[in-house]
Order: structure tokens, then sequence, then C-alpha cells
């Protein structure tokens, strides 16, 4: 498994080289880009693939927006935001899980699929 791939994304110089140092010296974490404007993130995870994206909390404690259409784009890209002034971080990831079955080909079926009792007749995978 190769390495750990970081966007560290930060307003502030100070948070973005001090979490990129204190992450940069794991030997399993490699920082890709360090970014200073929200508006140039889409770009760096264009071009660097990473598995993580690092940015500041805003001081609503709730997920940045931008953030949201990050998870909407790259549906497996992780989000850690941090909050230095509130000591509070928050990690972020989206998921989305299909499931299936097979239900009876009949009204019957279809009524009970509608009202919540299935009873699969078949798993399909």
């Amino acid at each position: 498994m190769g390495a750990i791939r970081v966007v560290v994304a930060n307003r502030h110089r100070l948070m973005r080289e001090l979490i990129a140092a204190s992450i940069s010296d794991q030997p399993d974490i490699q920082v890709v880009e360090e970014i200073q404007e929200e508006s140039g993130v889409e770009d760096a995870i264009d071009r660097t693939q990473p598995d993580f994206l690092i940015v500041t909390l805003d001081r609503n404690s709730g997920l940045p927006d931008f953030c949201r259409a990050i998870l909407q784009r790259w549906p497996q890209m992780k989000i850690i935001a941090i909050a230095p002034d509130r000591n509070m971080t928050v990690f972020y990831w989206a998921s989305l899980q299909v499931k299936s079955n097979q239900i009876e080909p009949t009204e019957t079926g279809v009524l009970n699929a509608l009202r919540g009792i299935i009873r699969p007749s078949a798993r399909i995978q």
C-alpha cells in the first residue's frame, strides 16, 4: 500500500506549515500540496488525487460549504477540519451503500416493498 496522500488547505500560513510539518515526519503520509485559498482546492484534488484534505473548520462548526461540494464530487475523499481556536477537530466522509433484493414479482410484492415489508426472493449481486 502506498503513502496516504494529503492536501493541506488553510488560509493561515502558520497553520498550514504546522500541520504539514507534523504529518510529514510520518513515513506513511505524504503532503502532496499546500494551498492557501479554498478556491484552489478542487484543482489541487484533480492534480494530486489525495486521500485526505485538511482544512480550517469554520466558526459555525458545521461542514464548510466547499467541503460538501468536494464530498459530492469525490465521495471517496476524507476531510479533517481543524479549529485550533476552539481546540476542536472534525472528521468528515461520505458514505453510499447501495443494496438490492429481488422481490416477489406481484402486486403484493410491490405493495409490500412500498410499505417497507420486504421479503426477498433472491439476493442480487
